[in-house]
């Protein structure tokens, strides 16, 4: 990790130069962003051509009885375990809720290609639960 060099930074607006990296990767936190279109955009900028964008997020379960399930578990159970582990359940509550309005699979598929991504497509794990999605810029 000695060639690491960690940033905190708005991925709407990223403080690096443009075709920088060789591999974009993004874990839980694109649904947290103001703005999906524009963090897209601002990473398939700072990548060099050749370059991969990686992004792993809680996406939309598809088919029943898991949808059902998984329903029931995150509305009631996740506030629930947030209010006695952490004492917050408001948090766990925003976490629950913003999952649901994070676009869709092929939504997002859509959205990385209009950002310039080639080859774009995603990968569901866990029934939808989450989904891995990548794209390249050729």
């Amino acid at each position: 990790l000695e060639r690491v060099s960690w940033q905190e930074a708005n991925a709407e607006r990223l403080p690096f130069d443009d075709d920088t990296f060789d591999l974009y990767t993004i874990a839980f936190g694109l649904r947290n962003v103001t703005d999906t279109d524009a963090a897209l955009r601002d990473a398939y900028r700072v990548l060099k051509p050749g370059g991969r964008f990686m992004c792993l997020e809680f996406s939309k379960v598809g088919k029943e009885p898991l949808q059902s399930m998984y329903d029931a578990y995150s509305f009631n159970v996740i506030p629930a375990i947030g209010q006695i582990v952490a004492g917050d359940r408001s948090s766990y509550q925003y976490l629950v809720e913003s999952i649901r309005t994070f676009p869709k699979q092929e939504d997002l598929k859509a959205k990385m290609q209009a950002a310039g991504f080639k080859h774009s497509s995603y990968t569901n794990y866990t029934g939808g639960v989450v989904a891995v999605h990548s794209g390249f810029k050729l």
